[in-house]
């Protein structure tokens, strides 16, 4: 590895998707873009869904998860990833099942809202119940 590279590896829960040198990985967090650089300070990023890209043409599409750069390594832990040779083609896995899985999950959010609810408004209707 020379001074000017970083080891990047790429985690999931069944093993590693991707380990290999590059000279700088561009990231989607929580908060925005960010590029890391290998004489950056070493931190730690929430990763949105979105692409990571590495080197000069390498892409990975990622459901979350965590970013650690430490030295000259940067790992990355997720749930879910894919790699591709092009953008348009990750960005359309991104929409399709990232933001689809997102949905769905607000959508149980929101049911087990109105359950929450409605199971309050029965107990404040019993009898003895303040309210």
């Amino acid at each position: 590895m020379t001074a000017a590279s970083l080891h990047l590896r790429i985690f999931l829960p069944t093993g590693v998707l991707l380990d290999t040198e590059t000279a700088r990985v561009v990231a989607e967090s929580t908060a925005g873009s960010f590029g890391v650089l290998p004489r950056h300070i070493d931190g730690v990023a929430t990763l949105a869904s979105g692409i990571l890209c590495y080197g000069p043409s390498g892409y990975a599409a990622v459901d979350g998860g965590t970013l650690v750069k430490c030295g000259d390594e940067v790992r990355v832990s997720t749930p879910q990833a894919m790699l591709g040779d092009s953008l348009e083609s990750l960005m359309s896995v991104v929409t399709e099942r990232f933001r689809v899985r997102d949905e769905a999950e607000r959508l149980t959010r929101s049911a087990l809202a109105r359950l929450e609810a409605g199971t309050l408004r029965r107990l404040q209707d019993m009898e003895g119940w303040p309210g």
